[in-house]
């Protein structure tokens, strides 16, 4: 059911500082910039191939990014795959024995549905599942 890496979500204090690094040191282009309220983030996304890198800002002081940097400063925050069917992998994770952090998916960067797994139950990577919103 997963198709891909959609996705690697990194945390960052400022945004702007980092799309600079990844524009000039990496030679990347920055796709988008949006706010995810859901989420309480602004995002920049940049393309590598089929997957992209989504650069995390935290909007709030309440945003789960924003007490992430608080612990372990800039880094690496999650994983996203990339289904067809975020329900039936959601399913299928429960069913496993995982713990989900949304039951449900909701609204998320660039038009997508997505849904998140504990770190607890995934060997300590958060793992986020994405869906195009229409799926």
């Amino acid at each position: 059911m997963l198709s891909k890496v959609d996705h690697l979500g990194i945390a960052v204090k400022s945004l702007d500082d980092a799309v600079k690094f990844y524009e000039n040191a990496l030679g990347l282009q920055c796709q988008h910039i949006e706010e995810v309220q859901s989420q309480q983030v602004r995002t920049a996304f940049f393309e590598v191939g089929e997957t992209h890198i989504e650069l995390l800002q935290p909007t709030s002081e309440d945003s789960p990014i924003n007490k992430f940097l608080e612990k372990n400063g800039d880094g690496l925050h999650h994983v996203a795959y990339y289904t067809d069917d975020i329900d039936g992998q959601l399913n299928q994770a429960k069913e496993a024995g995982c713990k989900l952090i949304n039951p449900e998916p909701v609204p998320g960067a660039g038009g997508k549905k997505v849904a998140f797994l504990h770190p607890k139950s995934t060997f300590g990577v958060l793992t986020e599942l994405c869906t195009q919103e229409d799926q």
